[in-house]
């Protein structure tokens, strides 16, 4: 009963502070570090909120699972007692971290880094690239992204209309949807 009143305290707390400040304010009431110009739409930093650093300029997406424990050392135990394992997530800057990701105990995600939703980040990424998948696999360079994007996603400048939804209509691409060359790493 104990765990459901301190689940049950936690959610109440995040709600309101989300409601009062957004997300970034309810993540930084947790623990977590969070630099400027960031967009915030999880709320799952795990029981360790404090050992999560992100840099500047981040997007989390929805559902994004921060995990800075490995809960297996409940299973495992001697005369000195429970094993436990923690470690820090640190996050750099201009990143995305797409829709349903998991990040594990120990991950650094360098800089210029985009991770693709449902992605399971098992291990720390390098900058400069796009990585998807369960696990994560390179799958090609920002670089390479970014001209690609430059070329076939609208720009501000191409939205028409005085409402946000106008604006979005105004760029709603109706063909199929375009696919990136991915190479196989």
């Amino acid at each position: 009963m104990n765990d459901f009143l301190y689940y049950l305290i936690g959610l109440i707390k995040w709600n309101f502070l989300r409601a009062i400040g957004g997300n970034i304010l309810a993540a930084r009431a947790q623990g977590v570090t969070i630099g400027k110009d960031c967009r915030i739409y999880t709320r799952h930093f795990g029981g360790e909120p404090w050992l999560i650093s992100i840099g500047d300029h981040v997007d989390i997406s929805t559902n994004v699972e921060f995990m800075t424990h490995d809960g297996t050392g409940w299973l495992i135990s001697d005369q000195r007692g429970r094993r436990h394992h923690y470690a820090p997530i640190t996050i750099g800057n201009n990143v995305y971290i797409g829709a349903n990701t998991c990040i594990l105990p120990g991950v650094k995600i360098g800089s210029n880094v985009i991770i693709g939703a449902g992605s399971l980040v098992n291990q720390s990424i390098p900058d400069n690239c796009v990585v998807m998948g369960s696990p994560v696999k390179y799958r090609l360079s920002f670089e390479d992204f970014k001209q690609y994007a430059l070329v076939h996603h609208s720009s501000d400048a191409d939205m028409v209309g005085k409402t946000r939804r106008e604006r979005i209509d105004s760029i709603v691409d109706h063909r199929p949807q375009a696919s990136i060359k991915i190479p196989h790493a």
